[in-house]
C-alpha cells in the first residue's frame, strides 16, 4: 500500500482539504444532539416556545451548513481516487510500454486487461468512498465517544461494553474477505482471458467447430467465477447483520441502562436523548463497517496484483550515459553470442557462439530448418531481448551503449507473424511514421508528405493491384489484427509498414511466407534499389528468393554452420545444398 500512499499524496493538498471538510461536518453532527439535550431539558425545566424554538432554527441551520459542506468534501475527495486512478492507469501503461517480451511470455493478456481496468476501479473505490468513510467513522467515534463521555461516563463504558466483541468478529472476517476478493480478481483475470482468446481467434474455434465446446468450458470457467463471488458474498452477507447487531445491543443497553439512571436522578431526560442521539449518529459506521473493510480488502488485494507488474524488472533499457551517434553506417557484428530464452525452454540454448559480421549496406540471408533459431538472431539486434552472453555492435558500438529509442529507429522488423491494429489500411502502413513525426503516435503525422510514403510504400510491398479491390481503398479499416485481409495482404501491409520509415537496417523474418514464389521474387526485385541503400537482413525458407544475396548464413541448432554465397555453398554440398535441392524437387513436383 505504500505506493498508492505515494500516489496519494501527488494530491495530498486537495485530499486535506476533504478532511477537513470531514472533521466539520462531523463537528456540526456531534453539536445537534446536544442542543437536542439542552431544548429538552430547557421545556422540561417550564422554559416557553420562544426558546425551544430557537434551539429548532439552529439545529435546522447546523443541518443545512452541515449538508454543504458534507456535499464539498465528498467532491473533493471522490475527485481525488478518480485522479489516482487515472495516474495509477498511465502509470501502469507505461510500465507495460518499457517491460520486454520475456514477461509477455509468462502472462495472458485477458489477466493484464483485468488489472488494468477491473483492480484499478478497486483502489479508486478505496480511495473515494471507502477512505471518506473510514476516516468519517474514525471521526465520529473519537467524537461521539468523547461527548458521551461528558454527559455520563459509566452510561458510556455500558454503550461501548459490545466492542471487543466487534474488534475480534471484524479481525476474524477481515482475513476471509482479503483471501476471497483476491481469487474473485484472479476469477475475473481467467475469464477475462477466455474471452479474449475466444473472440481474437473466433476464426480457429468456428472453423474446427468447436463453438458448443469453448462455450461449454467458457460456462465452467463462469460457474467457478460465479462460485468465487458468492463465497465472498457469504462473508459480506454475514458481517452486515453482525454489526447491525451489534449497533442495536448498544441501542438496548442505553434504553435499560440509561432509564434506569434517569429514574435514580443520576442523568436528566435530555441528557438520554442526546446519549441516544450520539449512539444513532454511531449506528451507521458500525454497521457499514463491513461493508468498509470489504472496500479496503479489495483494494489491498487489487494493489498487491498491481505491484506484481510495478515491481516486474525492465530488463532491456539505456545504460548509464548512452549516446546517440551522429550517423549510421549500417555494420552489423555479432561477437560470441549465446541466448536462452530461461525458465521457458528449461534453460536450453537457443544460439550458441554467434559470431558473424555483415558490411554496410550489404543484403546477408539466414536460413536453416526449423527451430534453428534465425528468428531469434533478428529478435537481438532490435534488443527485443539481450543475449545471454556475447555482444551485438552497430557500426562497431554495442547496442546496449546506445539509447534503445534512437536504436529501434534505426531497425525495421518485418516477423513472421504479421500484426495489424483495429485501423485502416493507411493507419497501419503509417504507424512508424506517424509517431516519429508527431512524438505521440497519434497518426497524423505530416499530411501529403506522409500519405506521398504511404503510397510508395504500399506500391513498393506489391500492394498496388490490390488497394483498389479494398472497399475503401487506403481508408479500409482491416479489422482486429487485420481479419478483413488474407494473409498475404496482412504481411505486405506490414512490409510496407517497415519500408515506409526508411530504416537504416531492415530485417525480413520470412515476411513473405503468404505470398506465392512468384509474387514474392517481384517483390524482393522490386526492393533491389531500396535495399542497396542499407543492410538487409532477409531470413527465408523459399531459398530461390534469396540466390542475390551478398552473404548467405546456416543455422543448424543454434549455430552457424556455414556461410558464403549462393554458388560456393552448392559447392559445398553441405546443408545448404540439401535443402535447396529439397527446395527446388518440391517445386518441380508442385509445378506437375
Amino acid at each position: 500500500m505504500r505506493r498508492l500512499l505515494r500516489y496519494l499524496t501527488r494530491h495530498r493538498a486537495r485530499y486535506a482539504v476533504g478532511m477537513v471538510c470531514l472533521f466539520a461536518t462531523a463537528s456540526l453532527a456531534m453539536a445537534v444532539p446536544y442542543l437536542f439535550k439542552w431544548a429538552v431539558d430547557a421545556y422540561t425545566a417550564g422554559a416557553g416556545a420562544g426558546v425551544v424554538g430557537r434551539y429548532a432554527a439552529a439545529m435546522a441551520g447546523i443541518a443545512v451548513a452541515q449538508a454543504v459542506v458534507r456535499t464539498f468534501s465528498r467532491f473533493m475527495i471522490f475527485n481525488v481516487g478518480r485522479d489516482v486512478e487515472y495516474d495509477l492507469r498511465n502509470d501502469l501503461f507505461a510500465k507495460l510500454e518499457q517491460l520486454p517480451q520475456r514477461f509477455y511470455q509468462r502472462r495472458s493478456t485477458g489477466d493484464l486487461m483485468s488489472r488494468l481496468v477491473n483492480d484499478i476501479t478497486a483502489l479508486r473505490l478505496l480511495l473515494g468512498v471507502g477512505g471518506l468513510n473510514l476516516v468519517n467513522t474514525a471521526i465520529y467515534y473519537v467524537y461521539g465517544v468523547a461527548f458521551m463521555c461528558t454527559l455520563d461516563p459509566i452510561l458510556t463504558l455500558w454503550a461501548l461494553a459490545p466492542f471487543p466483541l466487534l474488534v475480534l468478529i471484524v479481525k476474524r472476517f477481515s482475513r476471509q474477505i482479503m483471501e476471497r476478493s483476491l481469487r474473485v480478481q484472479e476469477g475475473l483475470a481467467d475469464l477475462s482471458t477466455r474471452i479474449q482468446e475466444n473472440l481474437s481467434g473466433i476464426h480457429v474455434v468456428l472453423a474446427y467447430g468447436r463453438a458448443h465446446w469453448e462455450t461449454t468450458l467458457f460456462s465452467r470457467l463462469n460457474d467457478r467465477f460465479t462460485a468465487q463471488n458468492m463465497a465472498l458474498a457469504r462473508v459480506r452477507g454475514v458481517l452486515m447483520p453482525v454489526m447491525k447487531f451489534m449497533a442495536s445491543a448498544g441501542t438496548v443497553i442505553i434504553l435499560w441502562v440509561g432509564g434506569r439512571r434517569v429514574m435514580a436522578g443520576e442523568l436528566s431526560i435530555g441528557g438520554l436523548f442526546a446519549f441516544a442521539g450520539y449512539l444513532n449518529l454511531l449506528a451507521w459506521p458500525t454497521m457499514a463497517l463491513g461493508w468498509m473493510l470489504s472496500i479496503l480488502q479489495r483494494g489491498r488485494a487489487a494493489m498487491q496484483r498491481l505491484d506484481e507488474i510495478f515491481a516486474a524488472p525492465i530488463e532491456i533499457g539505456d545504460a548509464a550515459g548512452a549516446v546517440a551517434p551522429a550517423t549510421v553506417a549500417g555494420a552489423i557484428e555479432f561477437r560470441d553470442v549465446e541466448f536462452s530464452y530461461g525458465e521457458s525452454a528449461n534453460g536450453a540454448p537457443v544460439l550458441t557462439g554467434i559470431n558473424l559480421r555483415i558490411p554496410a549496406r550489404a543484403t546477408v540471408a539466414v536460413v536453416g530448418r526449423t527451430g534453428s533459431g534465425k528468428s531469434t538472431l533478428a529478435q537481438l539486434l532490435p534488443r527485443l531481448f539481450d543475449p545471454s552472453a556475447g555482444t551485438s555492435l552497430l557500426d562497431g558500438r554495442d547496442i546496449r551503449e546506445v539509447p534503445l529509442g534512437w536504436l529501434r529507429r534505426q531497425i525495421a522488423v518485418v516477423p513472421q507473424d504479421p500484426f495489424l491494429f483495429s485501423a485502416s489500411v493507411r493507419d497501419n502502413i503509417a504507424f512508424g511514421v506517424a509517431a516519429s513525426k508527431d512524438g505521440d503516435g497519434d497518426g497524423d503525422g505530416g499530411g501529403a508528405d506522409v500519405d506521398a510514403r504511404v503510397q510508395w510504400a504500399a506500391a513498393a510491398a506489391g500492394l498496388a493491384r490490390d488497394i483498389p479491390n479494398l472497399p475503401q481503398g487506403f481508408d479500409t479499416m482491416v479489422g482486429e489484427r487485420g481479419v478483413a485481409l488474407s494473409g498475404g495482404q496482412k504481411q505486405r501491409v506490414t512490409l510496407a509498414r517497415a519500408l515506409v520509415v526508411e530504416p537504416r537496417i531492415l530485417i525480413l523474418d520470412d515476411a513473405l511466407s503468404s505470398v506465392d514464389t512468384q509474387t514474392e521474387r517481384e517483390v524482393l526485385q522490386g526492393l533491389t534499389a531500396f535495399l542497396r541503400e542499407r543492410t538487409s537482413i532477409v531470413i527465408a525458407h523459399r531459398l530461390s528468393t534469396i540466390e542475390r544475396a551478398d552473404l548467405i548464413v546456416v543455422i543448424d541448432e543454434g549455430r552457424i554452420v556455414e556461410s558464403g554465397d549462393h554458388e560456393s555453398l552448392l559447392a559445398r554440398d553441405g546443408i545448404y545444398a540439401d535443402l535447396f535441392r529439397r527446395q527446388r524437387l518440391e517445386e518441380e513436383i508442385e509445378a506437375i
